[in-house]
């Protein structure tokens, strides 16, 4: 009939407000171009979060023969770094920061690094969660970005959520890295592969109800 037994993807308990961003972003978007004096063409959709990348690193699925049980290398050292990373999934773009910390002052840098990025005369809308640092008057905004809040408990909105993934299963999982500064050199050469590839952020990052206005 049609029907297979198939593993449940998590969904937090107090979820709510994800149809509701969905349903609602193009008069979203078109009150922040009227407010801002711009055509809604002139709008570009980004997505930011932050990813701690560790030497307790995760240990990810790989390619194997059936009926084996592969080995990956594993470690419990606490050294770690953090990406800031950001996409425009429209434009195949990317920006990211690789930082020792995760706070305001971090999140400052990647917004002007991000700000940089934004064609002349277009306006970025940044989506991203509620974290602490990205709520805080001293956060420093350039004038060619809007933060927009995504709901609290749904992760699945922000396409940055599947860029990490997509990171960790192809460069970042199942190593060693010997040091703090050899986490932030695989980090570095990850995101520099991230980039060079606009086809593969926009085939991760592109959302039809993001993307349509």
């Amino acid at each position: 009939m049609g029907y297979r037994k198939l593993s449940a993807r998590p969904r937090h308990h107090a979820q709510g407000g994800c149809r509701g961003v969905q349903k609602n972003w193009p008069a979203t978007v078109a009150a922040i171009a009227r407010r801002h004096g711009v055509e809604a063409t002139d709008i570009e959709v980004w997505f930011a979060d932050e990813a701690r990348i560790g030497q307790k690193n995760k240990i990810t699925r790989r390619w194997a023969k059936r009926g084996s049980r592969p080995a990956a290398p594993s470690d419990q050292r606490t050294a770690s770094t953090y990406i800031f990373g950001a996409i425009c999934p429209k434009d195949g773009k990317a920006v990211g920061l690789v930082l020792p910390r995760c706070n305001t002052a971090a999140m400052s840098l990647h917004l002007a690094a991000v700000a940089a990025d934004v064609a002349p005369g277009r306006l970025a809308v940044v989506l991203l969660d509620q974290a602490g640092w990205r709520l805080s008057n001293r956060l420093v905004v350039p004038d060619n970005i809007i933060l927009v809040s995504l709901p609290a408990k749904c992760p699945e909105l922000n396409a940055q959520e599947n860029v990490w993934r997509f990171m960790r299963d192809n460069w970042l999982s199942n190593r060693i890295f010997t040091s703090a500064d050899d986490a932030v050199d695989h980090c570095c050469d990850a995101w520099k592969k991230l980039e060079a590839q606009p086809w593969t952020i926009m085939s991760i990052g592109l959302r039809e109800w993001a993307h349509r206005f």
